[in-house]
């Protein structure tokens, strides 16, 4: 198995960690060659997770993608999402072809408002048996950290879900497997979502007793929406749905509840954004699902308004109060 790991921000740090500690060596795609550098020299990455060691003997380190995912077979990606389609720009469906295709990526590619695993299906005739789901709950900071964490490994391919599972699994990871890469991937977009509107919630001084009413009415949200986009036989309350939105709403790692929580203390969306160090994916992935929401009509209350704080620049502490409402 020749491995390959796209991106060099926390995740993608943190899964070249998890790879490397089971013995394996990565070829790893790093955009910036003074952190290449750093971590052939310094053996860190200076900018992500730098408390985290590397064995240069177990890297390939390069900025040339092209050449990363010709030398490799199953080639992770974990960049965000929005940044895609850009680094992929010089990568043609054949140079995919015949590779096994792992996401790490929690969002929604928003130039065509997919999902990852139909966004490869779609625009590079990735066959869905071919790709892999890696979904939380998990945060990188606690992986870096080696705290037990649990990683849902889901493909339509059970049999290639359980030999990537055995690849990541190791003291500080379980890797329970899933057969729903549909499901999984739209809870993850949507989770983050939930954290911006919890962030924001904490941010206009809203307490522990509202943020509980919030999150038991997102997840039956994201089930409502789940089901009619992919309907299939689930278990919504395991850990890959229920248990990865309750660590990205109430995680201090959570850079969708930052995001919000400086939206809800009056930052503008333009400011946040500068302000944030890393990308927060909720925002993107707020106007996809209100977009592809127009082809199901779910009730998606909570999702709603944080588009109409974010996108159609309405005030957080009149959303939130609309909202309150509407919950149960």
């Amino acid at each position: 198995m020749k491995l390959a790991v796209i991106g060099s921000g926390s995740w993608g740090t943190a899964i070249v960690k998890i790879l490397t500690d089971n013995s394996n060596v990565v070829n790893w795609w790093v955009r910036e060659e003074d952190i290449i550098e750093n971590i052939y020299h310094y053996k860190r990455n200076p900018v992500y997770l730098s408390s985290v060691e590397f064995n240069p003997e177990d890297l390939y380190v390069s900025n040339n993608i092209k050449e990363i995912i010709q030398s490799s077979n199953h080639i992770i990606f974990a960049v965000p999402s929005a940044f895609l389609s850009e680094t992929l720009k010089e990568i043609s469906p054949d140079d995919l072809k015949d590779k096994i295709i792992i996401s790490a990526i929690k969002g929604i590619v928003p130039e065509h408002k997919m999902i990852i695993a139909a966004y490869f299906n779609n625009i590079y005739h990735v066959n869905l048996d071919n790709i892999v789901v890696i979904s939380g709950p998990s945060h990188a900071e606690e992986i870096a950290l080696e705290k037990l964490t649990y990683l849902t490994i889901a493909s339509q391919n059970q049999i290639l879900a359980e030999k990537i599972a055995s690849v990541f699994k190791n003291r500080y990871l379980k890797t329970p497997i899933s057969d729903d890469i549909f499901g999984t991937e739209y809870s993850s977009v949507i989770k983050n979502i939930v954290a911006v509107a919890n962030g924001i919630c904490i941010g206009l001084g809203y307490g522990d007793n509202f943020q509980a009413v919030l999150i038991s009415n997102a997840i039956q949200e994201i089930k409502r929406f789940v089901d009619a986009v992919h309907p299939i036989t689930r278990d919504i309350k395991s850990s890959v749905y229920l248990g990865d939105l309750m660590v990205t709403c109430y995680s201090q790692f959570s850079r969708n509840r930052t995001f919000g929580n400086m939206i809800g203390k009056g930052y503008s969306v333009k400011f946040a954004q500068l302000e944030m160090k890393m990308i927060a994916e909720g925002y993107y992935g707020t106007n996809c699902i209100w977009e592809i929401n127009k082809n199901y009509n779910v009730y998606i209350p909570i999702i709603e308004a944080v588009y109409n704080i974010l996108y159609q620049g309405k005030s957080p502490a009149r959303e939130i109060y609309l909202l309150t409402d509407k919950l149960s």
